[in-house]
């Protein structure tokens, strides 16, 4: 089953693919590399969202696992997005593509504070709108932050870009029989516990009807492909 025309999407990326081919922090090439993805989107006439992960600089799970009070991990992790909402920020305007970095975390010295009708007005006006720091508090991940995000701004679908092309039964690094589902229910996703984001963020798509396309953003050129209705991805959405 093929998307509903879009006008406004949210695009969430993993912090790791900010990486590039590097084992820890953020890779400027990559990024541009990233940053041409978004314009030439953009350049559809889309209005685009991003929110942007932190696990390539610190990840709040992680931190609180090896002992750290989970919830200063957390805000740790926010921050962390904050950077790289930062550094996507950069890259775009290097591209001459008009943002604005709007954190759930208030920092007035380099970027706004969410306000959802100035985001709003933000892209009425063509400008990129990168979300920052989460849902602003602990024990919620980026995901639930993006599919919050998507519903406040009333997006027409979640697209999630990562390191794999879809949803998959199981682990496709793991196990070479993974079978990649073209489309899925966000119901069989919650039963079947299916990798795609956090549960709350599923669910919070379902009870807004709002479709998560999960694809490899890693692959040149994917995103526009997949805005296309072609590529490889897998859209998840109401069962009909």
């Amino acid at each position: 089953m093929p998307l509903p025309k879009i006008k406004r999407v949210l695009l969430k990326l993993s912090g790791e693919v900010l990486m590039g081919d590097q084992q820890f922090g953020i890779d400027p090439s990559f990024v541009s590399e990233l940053a041409k993805e978004v314009k030439a989107a953009k350049e559809t006439g889309l209005e685009i969202c991003l929110v942007i992960g932190g696990g390539n600089i610190f990840r709040g799970m992680a931190g609180a696992a090896q002992g750290m009070d989970r919830a200063q991990a957390d805000y740790m992790g926010m921050l962390a997005t904050v950077m790289n909402a930062l550094a996507m920020q950069s890259a775009l305007e290097q591209l001459g593509v008009p943002t604005r970095v709007q954190s759930a975390i208030q920092m007035d010295q380099v970027c706004e504070p969410v306000i959802r009708r100035r985001a709003e007005r933000h892209l009425e006006k063509g400008r990129v709108v990168i979300f920052a720091a989460g849902v602003g508090a602990p024990y919620f991940t980026t995901d639930s932050g993006a599919a919050l995000r998507a519903a406040e701004m009333r997006c027409d679908a979640l697209l999630k870009g990562t390191s794999v092309d879809g949803v998959y039964n199981c682990d496709p690094k793991k196990d070479p029989e993974a079978k990649r589902f073209e489309t899925v229910g966000y119901s069989k996703v919650l039963a079947d516990n299916l990798k795609v984001m956090d549960a709350s963020a599923v669910a919070l798509c379902r009870d807004n009807g709002i479709p998560i396309v999960v694809f490899s953003i890693r692959e040149k050129g994917n995103l526009a492909r997949v805005l296309q209705g072609k590529g490889v991805q897998t859209i998840v959405q109401e069962e009909a």
